[in-house]
């Protein structure tokens, strides 16, 4: 028996959930705004014309593309060290032995102790922030990235070695498939911590990006300002976090056809 798709209404009716809560929260800032000072509660109008001119002034969008460099510089080098040391650790005991708590002691030192570290250890801006993103991304890419490996069906991963397949094969046709949902939600996850973890790497001795700029705006005692710069970041997040969203739709689009065979 097939299964309908959504009607519009209903799309519209999820839509209208999820916003509820955003219009909630925006009328009672709204609301707030009218009663109190303007650097604590600016009014949204303010806000939303601030966000507007870091979109349209190249100078200031450019301190968030500098931002969102980093992050993703960061997670990439995170996730390729992660992503071999999972590999290890799966493979040996030894080298889990010997990873996990390295991991486990890596994931209990807070990001700011990072940015101290990398202050000492290093000279330049941008390998101080490189080494903090990869560092506090890190543990979490492993362990995620093992999980996933570790969770493949052992049968049929038998199987599949039963028609001797080459390496490159074995790992498009079986590994990549099993571990891609897992890798996916990875990303997700270490998306929104590395936006915060940034934040705190560019406070400190930055003279460009998102973080930087919101220490501008605190030492001016500027709301609408620091509001605007932090959804800067809101939106970088939402907007990868949907890309990552539409490649899961694209790479496992087979599981709705079975779901529609049914």
């Amino acid at each position: 028996m097939s299964r309908k798709p959504p009607t519009l209404s209903y799309r519209l009716m999820r839509l209208g959930e999820m916003a509820a809560p955003f219009v909630v929260l925006a009328l009672i800032w709204q609301v707030a705004s009218l009663g109190l000072p303007r650097y604590l509660f600016p009014s949204l109008i303010d806000v939303f014309w601030r966000t507007l001119a870091i979109f349209a002034d190249g100078t200031q969008f450019a301190n968030v593309l500098a931002t969102v460099w980093r992050i993703m510089a960061g997670l990439i080098g995170a996730f390729v060290c992660g992503g071999l040391i999972a590999l290890l650790m799966a493979r040996s005991r030894t080298m889990e032995r010997f990873f996990s708590p390295l991991l486990n002691f890596f994931q209990g030192i807070p990001a700011l102790s990072w940015v101290v570290f990398a202050i000492i250890w290093f000279k330049g801006i941008e390998p101080r922030i490189f080494f903090i993103m990869v560092v506090t991304a890190l543990p979490a890419f492993s362990f995620q990235i093992l999980g996933a490996l570790r969770a493949m069906s052992r049968d049929l991963f038998e199987m599949v070695l039963s028609f001797r397949p080459s390496k490159m094969k074995m790992f498009r046709v079986m590994i990549l498939p099993a571990i891609l949902p897992d890798i996916l939600t990875s990303w997700k996850v270490n998306l929104g911590n590395a936006s915060r973890v940034v934040v705190v790497a560019e406070l400190v001795g930055a003279t460009g990006g998102v973080g930087y700029e919101l220490l501008q705006q605190q030492q001016v005692f500027d709301m609408a300002g620091a509001l605007a710069w932090t959804l800067q970041l809101v939106f970088f997040v939402l907007f990868t976090q949907w890309v990552i969203e539409r490649i899961e739709t694209y790479a496992f689009r087979y599981r709705a056809i079975s779901e529609h065979s049914l």
